[in-house]
């Protein structure tokens, strides 16, 4: 696998961190966990999209864009660290905000990730949830094209093939890390939405020729809605690679069982799972993403789904931004 014949600019700080959860570990009573720190990429509070981010804002200018345009939902960490890579670069971001969750209280179109698009002098605009938000998004480019802009349009979550590169690349990395450790990982575990984590992962192990298992914890998507889209990126972005063969639809693995009530709503897992990894290993998840995705690992664990001998990451793919949004869940001052 030879990334570097793809466009590629430096936005964050990698590699990330690979870290032993001492006390998680012990609490749990194995499998031996550990974290991966995408959080730590460092491009506006750091995140999973920087990664993305690299291969697509390469293409962006290439293109001679000056404009930045994607979507995402209110407090997406993506439309942040596009508005953040856009600022870097110099050039101006406009993004549409799904109204994906509406009962959290008065805040929360003001509070943490949005809050820093406000900062980062993002243009967003609202739009209720519901409609086809990549076809939205297309429309906007298509207007600022119109008005004189030279618009590139990212997907949600930055997740087409292009996108998706920055986690084969990912796959690489941590292959090295634990190589130069002598850890055997059994599995990696994280939160899958727009599927391009996911996906890239799936792809760049299976160029690497390492049989690393990816469980994906869905936030949003039925598991089988979420297979099919993270198999259909896999292999547009296996293809992208020029990996030989075909990726197999069963190396996809999606767990629906820790969305709650839907994207975004909390869930009293997620709540006990970001509360625990803060308490015994001083490390800040999120509550629409991580949180979700640590409480799917928790229970996995507690299902017998992993060995006490085996080694296992846990992808922390940033966000931590938005546990701002939702101060009542966590604050001690909640009850007062």
């Amino acid at each position: 696998m030879h990334l570097a014949r793809f466009k590629r600019i430096s936005l964050g700080h990698f590699p990330t961190p690979l870290e032993r959860l001492d006390n998680l570990t012990s609490l749990l009573g194995g499998p031996e966990i550990w974290i991966k720190r995408d959080d730590c990429t460092g491009l506006a509070t750091g995140g999973n999209k920087t990664r993305k981010l690299e291969f697509l804002v390469a293409e962006a200018i290439a293109s001679g864009a000056d404009t930045l345009v994607t979507q995402g939902a209110t407090q997406s960490n993506h439309v942040r660290q596009t508005a953040a890579a856009a600022r870097k670069v110099g050039m101006t971001c406009h993004a549409l905000l799904e109204r994906r969750v509406t009962n959290q209280g008065e805040q929360y179109e003001q509070a943490g990730n949005v809050l820093l698009d406000d900062m980062l002098k993002c243009e967003y605009h609202f739009c209720d949830e519901g409609l086809d938000m990549n076809a939205e998004g297309l429309k906007l480019a298509e207007s600022l094209a119109e008005k004189g802009r030279k618009p590139y349009f990212i997907p949600g979550g930055g997740s087409n093939a292009i996108g998706a590169l920055g986690y084969a690349n990912a796959a690489q990395e941590l292959v090295y890390q634990a190589d130069a450790m002598g850890l055997r990982i059994d599995g990696l575990v994280h939160a899958t939405g727009s599927a391009g984590t996911q996906a890239g992962l799936v792809a760049g192990f299976v160029a690497l020729n390492a049989p690393i298992p990816v469980v994906g914890i869905s936030v949003r998507a039925k598991r089988e809605a979420q297979v099919t889209n993270v198999h259909k990126l896999a292999c547009a972005t296996h293809d992208l690679i020029g990996t030989r063969g075909d990726l197999d639809v069963n190396m996809i693995e999606a767990h629906d069982d820790y969305v709650g009530p839907g994207y975004g709503q909390p869930t009293d897992a997620m709540v006990d799972a970001i509360s625990l990894l803060a308490a015994e290993e001083g490390i800040f998840l999120d509550p629409v993403y991580s949180g979700k995705g640590m409480a799917g690992m928790i229970g996995l664990i507690q299902k017998g789904h992993f060995e006490k001998d085996e080694s296992i990451v846990f992808l922390h793919t940033g966000g931590s931004a938005g546990l701002f949004a939702y101060p009542h869940l966590f604050s001690k001052q909640r009850g007062a």
